[in-house]
């Protein structure tokens, strides 16, 4: 990869590796919940479809756990191998963050997986629907403790600085919920239950076009337009918030998903254009005017600084996080869109009558990783050039290492990602494509679930009597 250094090659593979991780978290995240949510319904209604439903979509969450255990593994090893300096800096701080993270949530995860996954028969039905409680709890969790340490990153506090450098705890209250981290949580947590929706939506919507009067399909369609018709405006505030919150500590960042280079009263919203750098300016841009005010300050007058009140080094790319934004934003009112159309289709009785409705939902079964993508590019790729906002640069985090070790390292995990994830998703689309039955079966107890690599426990056999 000539003409890449080596900390533009080490940023290229972080991001390659993040993104592709963090679609399987926003999707386990939410399908835990409804996993527990569809067991819970089982327990109190003693129908079975709910039990089917549940068989069959934890398959496909055992799968996708599987992958973002593996995806979520090797971005721990970038920060020893790539990002050494940044590693040592905020290794105080950050490190008991992570360590909290595995001694918590995924030990409570692992812990109760293979009973909620295995144990159905052997625990009871109430404990199981214990142990889906713990599972969901502990993406939860892993979720709360993840978010903790980027935002810390994105708006620091609670910290100090020793001899060596080091960034050190003053306290931990306030290492843990800083100033962003309540928005960041809830904007996620909203973000991986949409996700969710719309993809359990999907597979309703497919199996809903190909039979109609199937029970399942009916039902799991049903709750997840639900869903999005709750959770989609939900999501609209808390991101207004959240970018209320974002504007008060990180303005350039707001400077440049708005596309504002100089600092302006009464602010337009610029709906599309074109962001030129170079000459500080948007190119062909639409815009409604006074809306940007009125979003970001809630007065027509309000004034917004613009990128020129930060010195050159000091701003986060505008091209980039201008468009991530507005894919998120986009793809947040399709959402809106599509939950309220199934209200008023519910409302009419023909929610199960309508294959545009079905084509709609099936089209927009990927939103939500789309979305959450953009949101994270718009997220990091906004705090730049930092690593920790305004205390330490991306540029002194990285390893003294050679750009041909982290070109050749970025190849490997390209192939090695499109050929193990690849297969991986593969094979859930076709657990997807199958349409959930009648006394759907669970996972089987005496051989490995191969695409997620998870065994069962042993079935000891049963000693003769007398002995």
């Amino acid at each position: 990869m000539d003409g890449f250094d080596a900390l533009t090659l080490a940023r290229m593979q972080f991001a390659f590796t993040v993104s592709a991780h963090i679609i399987f978290p926003a999707f386990t995240i939410g399908l835990a919940s409804y996993l527990a949510v569809l067991n819970g319904l089982r327990l109190w209604t003693g129908r079975e479809v709910f039990l089917d439903l549940f068989n069959y979509w934890k398959k496909i969450f055992a799968v996708t756990f599987g992958m973002g255990v593996v995806s979520g593994i090797v971005m721990s090893y970038q920060f020893g191998t790539n990002w050494s300096v940044f590693s040592d800096k905020v290794g105080p701080v950050i490190g008991p963050l992570m360590g909290y993270e595995v001694l918590s949530a995924f030990f409570l995860e692992a812990g109760f997986l293979g009973v909620m996954l295995f144990g159905r028969e052997r625990v009871g039905p109430v404990l199981h629907f214990l142990a889906c409680l713990m599972v969901a709890l502990g993406t939860f969790m892993s979720a709360f403790w993840i978010l903790a340490v980027n935002s810390w990153m994105q708006t620091p506090s609670g910290h100090g600085v020793n001899e060596a450098g080091q960034f050190i705890v003053n306290d931990w209250w306030a290492v843990i919920f800083t100033a962003s981290f309540p928005y960041r949580l809830v904007h996620m947590v909203l973000a991986a239950y949409l996700t969710t929706a719309f993809v359990v939506g999907a597979v309703g919507a497919l199996h809903l076009l190909r039979d109609k009067s199937n029970e399942a399909a009916r039902i799991m369609f049903s709750m997840a337009m639900w869903m999005a018709a709750i959770v989609a405006p939900i999501q609209i505030l808390a991101g207004d918030q959240h970018g209320l919150n974002t504007l008060a500590h990180q303005p350039a960042k707001i400077a440049a998903i708005e596309g504002h280079f100089e600092t302006v009263s009464a602010a337009p919203l610029i709906l599309f254009g074109i962001p030129d750098a170079a000459n500080s300016r948007i190119d062909y841009s639409v815009s409604i005017p006074y809306l940007g005010s009125l979003i970001l300050t809630h007065t027509l007058d309000g004034t917004i600084r613009g990128l020129d009140t930060w010195p050159a080094d000091e701003r986060p790319p505008v091209g980039i996080i201008f468009w991530s934004f507005r894919v998120m934003v986009g793809i947040g009112m399709l959402m809106l869109g599509l939950g309220m159309w199934s209200l008023w289709l519910r409302w009419r009785g023909a929610l199960y009558d309508t294959p545009l409705m079905h084509r709609a939902a099936l089209l927009m079964g990927p939103a939500g990783f789309a979305a959450v993508l953009a949101g994270w590019i718009t997220t990091e790729v906004g705090r730049q050039p930092w690593t920790v906002y305004g205390l330490l640069r991306t540029a002194d985090s990285v390893s003294p290492v050679d750009a041909a070790a982290v070109g050749a390292s970025l190849i490997a995990f390209i192939v090695v990602y499109f050929a193990l994830f690849g297969s991986g998703t593969f094979y859930i689309l076709r657990l997807m494509n199958k349409a959930p039955e009648r006394h759907e079966a669970g996972l089987p107890h005496d051989e490995p679930i191969r695409a997620g690599g998870i065994m069962p426990a042993p079935v000891l056999p049963t000693p003769p009597a007398g002995e």
